[in-house]
């Protein structure tokens, strides 16, 4: 029986009935201080980053890959109700639990790693 911390928190938009919702836009919040940062930072605003959320992870043996089927059950590492890691480039950036909002997943931030963090993955190797 599934227990009730390992199913999606439901949100309920507060939005007249039919109507669609708007909906959360990610934004980057910069106070340059010379107009030459201004313009430094506008050449990389446009650089497309890929968001992932990790739910878990296993190891498999090809052997066992191979017998997998329709139904056939991956246990995680991860237990049900654990923060999932959000990355971003594979460099993990914020921890957050799943929530339901309009039918849709979604991932709603509990953690963010730190700025001196992120720094020291940057200099990490995969």
């Amino acid at each position: 029986m599934a227990n009730e911390s390992s199913k999606p928190k439901q949100e309920q938009p507060n939005t007249p009935e039919g109507s669609t919702p708007p909906q959360p836009e990610l934004k980057l919040h910069v106070n340059p201080k010379t107009d030459e940062e201004q313009h430094s930072l506008e050449l990389i605003l446009d650089i497309p980053l890929k968001v992932s959320v990790e739910l878990g992870r296993t190891k498999i043996l090809v052997q066992d890959l191979l017998k997998l089927h329709k139904g056939s059950v991956i246990e995680l590492s991860k237990l049900a109700g654990d923060s999932l890691e959000v990355l971003v480039n594979d460099k993990v950036v914020a921890k957050g639990e799943v929530i339901v909002v309009n039918e849709k997943f979604g991932i709603r931030l509990t953690d963010i790693v730190s700025h001196a963090q992120r720094i020291r993955q940057l200099g990490e190797t995969a």
